[in-house]
C-alpha cells in the first residue's frame, strides 16, 4: 500500500514532540515533586539538565557526522531507546551521583534523536526542499511543553514522580522509537536519493577557516543568550518590576504558544520571503521584545507584547537556523557542520541561568534587560554582515 505523501514528516514531528516532552521538559514539570521526595539542594537538581545540555553540545558534531554518513535512522531510533532506558534508571535514583550520570546519558540521547539530528536527516533527504518539512516538524513539536507540564503534574500528583518518569520512559521506548523508525522508512520511500556528501577529508578544517562559520556561531550564541537569560529569570524579573506573580506566570506560559504561532506564520509566507529578510525581522522582534519589557513598569499590559514578540522570534529562529547553515556553508556535511555550530547555542542555554543570576543581582532588572538588548543589537549587526556574505 502506498503511503500518503508527507506522512513520514508528520510522524517524525510527532516523535519529536514526545521526545522533547519526555527528555527535555519532564524535569521542569516534575522538579517540585522530586525536590519534596529527595530533599536535595535546588542547585544539585538544576545541575542534571545542565550536564545533559553540555553532553549534547559535545556530541552534536559527531551525531551530525553520523547523519552525513547515512546513519540518521539508526540515531533517531537508537537515541529514543537510549533516552527511554535512561529515564527508567532516573525513576529509580536515590543518590546524587547516579542522578548526574543518568542526565549525562539523557544528554547523549537528546543529541541523537532531537532537533539537530532530525533537521540534519531532513536536509540530507530533501535538500533545498527541507525547510518546509522542518517548519512542519517544529510547528507540531512546539506543543511539547503544553503536553509535558499538565501530564507530568497529573501523574506526579496521582502516583508520584517516579511513576511519571516511568511513563515517560515507556513513551520513548514504545511510541517515540517506533514512530521514528516508521517516519524514516516513509521518508526514504518518498525521496529517491539522498543529498550527495562530498569526500570528508579536511572539511572540518575548511569550515573552521571560513569567517562565515564564526559569524554564525556568534549569531546563534547571542540569540540563545538573549532569549534564555530573560526566560530563565522572567517571573522574578517581572515581579521585581511590579507585576503580580500570577500575571508574571501567565506571561511566561505564553512564550511557548507564541513560538508555535511564529512558526505557523512563517509556514504561510516562507515561499515568498527570503531567509535574510526573515532573519532581520526576527531579530527586530527580539529588540522590540526587550523594549516592551523595559516599559512594563509603566504599562504592565506590555508583558503580553513581550511574550508574543520574544516567543515568536525564537520559534522562527528554530527554523531559520538550519536554513542559514545550509545557505551560508552548503549542504555537504550539513549534519557535522550544524552540529559544530550548535555548540554555541547549546552552550548559551547552559550558561544563561548563571549569567542571568549575575546580571539580576549585580545590575538589577533594567541592567539585565539592557544586556539582553545589547546582545540583540550585536546579533542584528552580525546578521547584516552574514547576509552580505551570502553567495
Amino acid at each position: 500500500m502506498k503511503r500518503p505523501a508527507g506522512l513520514g514528516v508528520w510522524m517524525l514531528a510527532t516523535g519529536q514532540t514526545l521526545g522533547y516532552a519526555c527528555l527535555f521538559y519532564s524535569f521542569a514539570a516534575l522538579i517540585l515533586s522530586m525536590e519534596a521526595d529527595l530533599g536535595w539542594d535546588k542547585r544539585l537538581f538544576a545541575l542534571g539538565p545542565m550536564v545533559a545540555i553540555g553532553v549534547s553540545a559535545l556530541l552534536a558534531p559527531l551525531m551530525g557526522r553520523l547523519v552525513d554518513d547515512g546513519r540518521g535512522q539508526a540515531l533517531l531510533v537508537g537515541g529514543a531507546v537510549l533516552g527511554g532506558a535512561a529515564l527508567m534508571g532516573l525513576a529509580q535514583v536515590r543518590a546524587p551521583l547516579p542522578y548526574l550520570v543518568l542526565w549525562a546519558v539523557i544528554g547523549a540521547a537528546q543529541s541523537a534523536c532531537l532537533y539537530e539530528a532530525a533537521f540534519a536527516y531532513l536536509v540530507r533527504r530533501y535538500g533545498v526542499e527541507a525547510r518546509a518539512r522542518i517548519i512542519r516538524v517544529t510547528l507540531v513539536a512546539g506543543l511539547a511543553s503544553t503536553l509535558a507540564f499538565p501530564a507530568g503534574a497529573a501523574l506526579a500528583e496521582a502516583f508520584g514522580w517516579r511513576v511519571a518518569v516511568m511513563v515517560a520512559a515507556a513513551v520513548m521506548l514504545c511510541i517515540t522509537a517506533p514512530l521514528h523508525w516508521f517516519a524514516c522508512q516513509s521518508i526514504r520511500a518518498e525521496t529517491a536519493l539522498e543529498v550527495e556528501v562530498a569526500g570528508s577529508k579536511g572539511f572540518v578544517a575548511e569550515a573552521l577557516r571560513r569567517p562565515v562559520f564564526w559569524g554564525l556561531a556568534g549569531l546563534f550564541g547571542l540569540v540563545g543568550l538573549n532569549h534564555w537569560i530573560l526566560i530563565s529569570f522572567l517571573v522574578p524579573l517581572l515581579v521585581a518590576m511590579g507585576v503580580s506573580h500570577g500575571w508574571a506566570v501567565l506571561a511566561a506560559s505564553l512564550v511557548g504558544p507564541a513560538q508555535t504561532l511564529g512558526r505557523f506564520v512563517l509556514m504561510q509566507v516562507e515561499a515568498r520571503v527570503g531567509t535574510g529578510r526573515v532573519l532581520a525581522i526576527t531579530i527586530a522582534m527580539m529588540l522590540a521584545a526587550s523594549g516592551a519589557l523595559a516599559a512594563v513598569g509603566a504599562a504592565p499590559v506590555l508583558i503580553f507584547g513581550f511574550a508574543a514578540l520574544q516567543g515568536g522570534a525564537m520559534g522562527i529562529m528554530t527554523i531559520l537556523r538550519p536554513a542559514l547553515v545550509a545557505e551560508s556553508l552548503g549542504r555537504a556535511h550539513f549534519g557535522a557542520i550544524s552540529g559544530m555550530l550548535s555548540i554555541s547555542s547549546l552552550g548559551a542555554s547552559a550558561i544563561a541561568p548563571l549569567v542571568a543570576a549575575a546580571l539580576f543581582e549585580g545590575a538589577g532588572p533594567m541592567g539585565m534587560i539592557a544586556a539582553s538588548f545589547a546582545m540583540a543589537c550585536a546579533a542584528m549587526l552580525l546578521s547584516r554582515w552574514l547576509v552580505a556574505q551570502s553567495p
